[in-house]
């Protein structure tokens, strides 16, 4: 007859902490070592391959993601100046018309419905530079003279009647002939004027530079129809 098991006797904290140590003991000195360790080596391996892959690459979700660098901030552009012209002559529409930023004859030509059947073509500027304010006269066959401008200091441009027989003379031309050269007023005029009188003439075109209120952008709008 088989005696029911008897439950383990208790142990004093004594021989607990003895038992503890030899398992401890047991388990640093002998095959348990060896399999903890592998076990350790294993979980390293394991924990490795997660993180890298098989190739060794770093795996995507393994990463640290970099703080996406913010863009430059654009220098704003600055808006284009508006100017206003005023096409008069031989053009199927004059009027003033408005252009956003820079614009030449040509464009000007365009907006206006281009020249009308009895405009001097030969005697259209179409690359020269339009300016704010500019009356732009075209001229027609056989005319020989160009209406001075009424309300303003506007000045005729490519289309003059004076650039009909080769560029304005600057020590010869007469103050309304000067007024027909884009950006040169009844002041201007004067001024030029003056200088050849006070100077003995030009030299060359760039003496232009001297007179008071001619400056390069103004002079390179000339500079094509006139001599000295």
């Amino acid at each position: 007859m088989e005696h029911p098991s008897l439950p383990p006797p208790r142990l004093t904290p004594v021989e607990r902490v003895r038992e503890m140590w030899d398992d401890y003991r047991h388990l640093i000195t002998g095959p348990r070592l060896l399999m903890a360790g592998a076990g350790l080596v294993i979980a390293v391996a394991v924990a490795a391959y997660m993180m890298v892959g098989a190739n060794g690459a770093p795996r995507p979700e393994a990463v640290i993601p970099m703080a996406t660098p913010l863009p430059a901030p654009s220098t704003p552009t600055a808006e284009p100046t508006p100017i206003l012209v005023h096409a008069a002559g031989a053009v199927r529409t004059p009027g003033v018309y408005l252009f956003r930023g820079e614009a030449r004859v040509h464009d000007l030509v365009t907006a206006a419905g281009g020249l009308t059947p009895d405009a001097d073509h030969d005697r259209v500027n179409l690359a020269a530079v339009l300016f704010d304010g500019q009356w732009m006269y075209f001229p027609r066959l056989g005319q020989t003279t160009v209406p001075a401008p009424v309300g303003g200091s506007g000045s005729t441009g490519g289309g003059t009647a004076t650039a009909a027989s080769g560029p304005l003379n600057l020590n010869t031309a007469s103050a309304e002939q000067l007024e027909s050269l884009p950006g040169v007023g009844p002041a201007i005029a004067t001024a030029i004027i003056e200088h050849r009188q006070r100077n003995g003439g030009f030299a060359s075109v760039d003496g232009l530079l001297a007179v008071s209120g001619i400056g390069p952008s103004k002079l390179e709008l000339i500079r094509e129809l006139v001599a000295v």
